[in-house]
Order: structure tokens, then C-alpha cells, then sequence
């Protein structure tokens, strides 16, 4: 099963645990009332702008669920019991043990694994970016950039005040005081809170605790990727996502991230397993296969549409990367 937003996600998960809503005045009970040794999980929310989960369940079978989500998410908490297996795009199946988490979940693609009888506990805070554009930066311009953090990256930490706002909404719950203007206070405390963390220092506890390891350069030389690095990294991938059938030459987009040629080069293809050139190409043939697909345009006009002045440098390209001419593509769709 596949889903494409967070709340289809939760919705999946629920109905795989065979869970009913139930709606309270503060919060809805999704939990199934003959089976009560299932768990349960409690949600409080201003819809559309931020979401408390707090769950302990038990998982009845086996499932999966692939995600496909661009939503950019703000998600932070704490797991008290469960392992969690995940795999996120091209990157190797890892898991998630209990601890605090804090991550940026933007254009997230992957799948996630639940085995039959594993018990998860935990709490967790989901801010939509609705939020931040409505509410946050309309009030306090210039306060808070979440391209601050590294993206999909799940850090294992928590600024300690927050756990403890996190510990002091979950007793507020467990005693059903606890009320929609006071989770409110709580979430910006906690966008404040972590606001001074990561402003106070470049380097932070959630910078210095990611291991970006090293690139060799040659035989004999290597290069140490920095949390701005990676993330000048993720600036070139987008300026090239953007522009892919005019991109900039590396010299260009060396200066447009302000990072040196080299360690661009090298880091990108570190971070995506290719070089920059063949992912420019990458979204070229793609971009041409679909307009191939799906509508009548020459041959010539696609090749200017993905940024070929001469058709048959495209067509040459297209048939190395397909096996096939863009004519022989087109009428096998």
C-alpha cells in the first residue's frame, strides 16, 4: 500500500491495527474496544497546523506501507519502547530504537516495516508547514529557516527542556487536563527552544552528533564533509532539479552554493550516488520519456523542452539511455 501525506499514512497505520475513532472533547481515542489489549493511540490537534500523538499498541500482523510524501513536516518526540525498521529511497533499510528524535521530513519516499506482535510506546509532536507559513512567519519574520537542519535526517536528540514539555503534556493527558490554548503555548515553546539551539552556534549539538563521513580524493587525500556542506549540496541538487534543461556549469554552481568545485563534485555524487552531470541527465531522459508518453509533441520539440538545441544529440542520448529511439520509445506506449 502506498500513501502520499502524512494523515494517509496515520489513517493506514490505524486501519492495519483495526482501530476505531472515538471523539472526546479535547482529543480523539483511536483504539478497538474488543480488543483493548491492542493499545490504543490519543491524538490532540489543531488540523492542518500541528498534531500530539501519544500510542501504545501492540502490532496484530505483519504489514508494510510505502510512502511517497512531499509534505514538508517538522516531527519530534520520544519513543519509550519499539523498533522501528524504515528505508528511505536509494539509502540501505535501517531501524529506529527507543530514544528522544527530532527530523525535517520533506519530498519522502521509502517504505516502513511492522512486525506481528511488537509493542510500540511513545509520544510525538507533528507541525505541518502550514504552521510556520500562516502563524510563525507572518508574527516573527526571519525567525526560524528549516533549511537550518539536513532534511529526512532523523536526528537522536532533543534539547532536554523539551523532553520535558513532552513528559509534562503527556501526565496533562494521562489526567484529561489538558487543553487546546495550553498545547499551543507548549508547541511554539518548543519552536522556540530549538530556534536557540541551532541559532546560538554553527556548530550545535544536532550538527556535531552526524557523522558525514569522508570522501577520498585519488589515492591519497580526503575530504570531510560539514553539516554546511551537505547542505550546500542539497542547494546544488535543487538548483539542478529546478533548471535541469538549462543547468549552470559546475563553475557556476560551485559559486552559487558557495562550495569549491571539487567538493561539490565529490560530495554530490557521495550524497547521491551519481555524478552531477548524470543526474542532469537522469531528469532530462526522464522528463523526455513522459512527454514521449503522454503527448503528441515532435521530436524536435521535446529535445528543446528538455534542452537539446539539436534533435539528434537528444535522440542518441535518449536511445543510451533507453535502448531505443524516442520514435521506437513512443510507439511501444
Amino acid at each position: 500500500m502506498k500513501v502520499t501525506s502524512s494523515e494517509e499514512f496515520k489513517a493506514a497505520v490505524l486501519k492495519k491495527l483495526d482501530f476505531s475513532k472515538f471523539e472526546n472533547k479535547n482529543y480523539i481515542l483511536y483504539t478497538n474496544k474488543n480488543k483493548p489489549s491492542l493499545g490504543y493511540l490519543i491524538s490532540y490537534s489543531r488540523e492542518g497546523y500541528y498534531d500530539l500523538d501519544m500510542a501504545d499498541y501492540t502490532i496484530p500482523n505483519d504489514f508494510s506501507l510505502y510512502f511517497d510524501n512531499t509534505e514538508l513536516l517538522m516531527r519530534f518526540g520520544i519513543v519509550y519502547k519499539g523498533v522501528t525498521e524504515f528505508k528511505i529511497a536509494d539509502n540501505p533499510v535501517d531501524s529506529f530504537s527507543p530514544s528522544s528524535f527530532f527530523v525535517i521530513e520533506k519530498d519522502l519516499k521509502g517504505h516502513q516495516n511492522w512486525k506481528k506482535g511488537q509493542h510500540y510506546h511513545g509520544t510525538e509532536i507533528t507541525i505541518y508547514e502550514k504552521y510556520f507559513t500562516e502563524i510563525i512567519k507572518p508574527n516573527f519574520p526571519n525567525i526560524i529557516d528549516l533549511q537550518t537542519f539536513i532534511t529526512n535526517y532523523t536526528y537522536i536528540y532533543l534539547p532536554i527542556e523539551i523532553v520535558r514539555i513532552i513528559n509534562q503534556l503527556q501526565s496533562l493527558a494521562n489526567e484529561d487536563s489538558l487543553n487546546s490554548i495550553y498545547l499551543e503555548a507548549k508547541v511554539l515553546e518548543c519552536i522556540g527552544i530549538l530556534i536557540n539551539e541551532v541559532t546560538k552556534s554553527p556548530e550545535n549539538a544536532f550538527t556535531n552528533q552526524i557523522d558525514y563521513g569522508n570522501i577520498n580524493i585519488g589515492s591519497d587525500r580526503l575530504i570531510k564533509l560539514t553539516s554546511s556542506d551537505i547542505r550546500a549540496i542539497q542547494k546544488a541538487h535543487d538548483i539542478l532539479s529546478e533548471g535541469y534543461n538549462n543547468p549552470p556549469s559546475i563553475e557556476a554552481l560551485s559559486k552559487m552554493v558557495f562550495l569549491n568545485e571539487q567538493k561539490l563534485k565529490a560530495g554530490f555524487s557521495k550524497q547521491y550516488h551519481m555524478s552531477i552531470g548524470e543526474y542532469t541527465n537522469h531528469l532530462r531522459m526522464n522528463t523526455a520519456a513522459n512527454l514521449l508518453s503522454t503527448t503528441d509533441l515532435t521530436i524536435k520539440d521535446i529535445a528543446k523542452k528538455v534542452g537539446y538545441n539539436y534533435s539528434a544529440n537528444f535522440s542518441k542520448m535518449f536511445k543510451k539511455t533507453y535502448g531505443k529511439t524516442p520514435l521506437q520509445f513512443r510507439k511501444t506506449k
